[in-house]
């Protein structure tokens, strides 16, 4: 199963029997049998039928659109749900289990900060020189580390303070292993202001298509979460499952840097914003693809496992004696 990517201006999608194709300028390009498609991406202005999308849906390909001014705002279109409707039952029965929540959220920031103490761990070693910044920021983690480990009667708030600092005390290690030339000196994003932000950015956006698709896929609700709250508009559930991940999104935007399959020149300005560029964006949805296929084989195990225990949850209870 593979994805296809598009970026190129003038393109329309098309569906022929059982085959995608793609067409630049009234002229067919390319064609794809369904059959080896699981997501379609549309980063530029792409024409398609209304009728394309629900053939898409019911065959399970997921389409994700970019969109809007930096293309910051996106959307996806999701296949059939699951049929258990146990699980999402289970899902919102667990969701007003304070004590579940709080298991589950510890379990995410643990996997967080032993994700990104790792990366800072094998950065120590490669870069000698930004020893002592990445040994201050190891420490922040293992203090996490800590707390989350030895005190288990932790509330949801300590645990979002002890992630917060982690995550604080890791990224004034992280910045140090970019060229000063990149402007790297913190997090930023709404826009991204330095190009380290904007592959940050459309990575943890990526990512988070990818655990919204799982979660659906596996018959849960991706807005109803347990680490992060509800809020409108936001899938809270592909929040939580991609926190793990996060370091392992930063060692691959870091690889991509000190590698040169990124570089300071394929990024522009506009205002605030700085854009990675269209010939970079073909490098970088390619390295990315590479990168996203374990991990979406480990959100649809995470997703699976997660909605089989919903499930027990969301089962018709018997009927209590009067």
């Amino acid at each position: 199963m593979s994805t296809l990517y598009l970026d190129r201006r003038n393109c329309s999608l098309d569906i022929e029997g059982r085959v995608l194709t793609v067409a630049i300028d009234g002229q067919r390009e390319t064609t794809v049998p369904l059959h080896l498609l699981e997501r379609v991406v549309l980063r530029s202005n792409v024409t398609l039928g209304s009728s394309l999308l629900p053939r898409l849906a019911a065959a399970g390909i997921a389409v994700i659109a970019f969109g809007g001014r930096f293309g910051r705002q996106h959307a996806t279109v999701l296949g059939a749900i699951h049929n258990d409707a146990a699980r999402r039952v289970g899902q919102l029965r667990a969701y007003d289990d304070l004590s579940f929540r709080t298991r589950w959220a510890r379990r995410l920031c643990l996997g967080k900060v032993r994700g990104q103490r790792r990366l800072l761990a094998g950065a120590a070693a490669a870069r000698p020189d930004e020893r002592h910044a990445l040994t201050k920021a190891i420490q922040a983690q293992d203090q996490a580390l800590l707390r989350l480990r030895g005190e288990p009667d932790l509330l949801m708030e300590q645990l979002r303070g002890i992630e917060g600092a982690a995550a604080a005390g890791f990224f004034l290690g992280y910045t140090r292993l970019f060229a000063p030339a990149l402007d790297f000196t913190g997090r930023n994003r709404r826009p991204p202001r330095d190009p380290v932000n904007a592959a940050l950015s459309l990575g943890y956006t990526l990512l988070h298509t990818e655990a919204v698709h799982a979660a659906h896929l596996a018959g849960l609700d991706p807005m109803v979460g347990f680490y992060h709250e509800l809020d409108f508009g936001r899938p809270s559930l592909a929040s939580d499952l991609i926190e793990p991940l996060r370091g392992q999104v930063e060692q691959w935007v870091w690889d991509n840097f000190r590698e040169r399959t990124l570089r300071l020149e394929d990024f522009t300005r506009e205002g605030e914003a700085c854009l990675l560029g269209k010939n970079a964006r073909q490098r970088y949805f390619a390295s990315y693809e590479v990168f996203a296929r374990p991990r979406r084989r480990l959100l649809r195990r995470w997703c699976t496992r997660l909605a089989m225990h919903l499930a027990e949850r969301g089962r018709p209870r018997p009927a209590q004696p009067e």
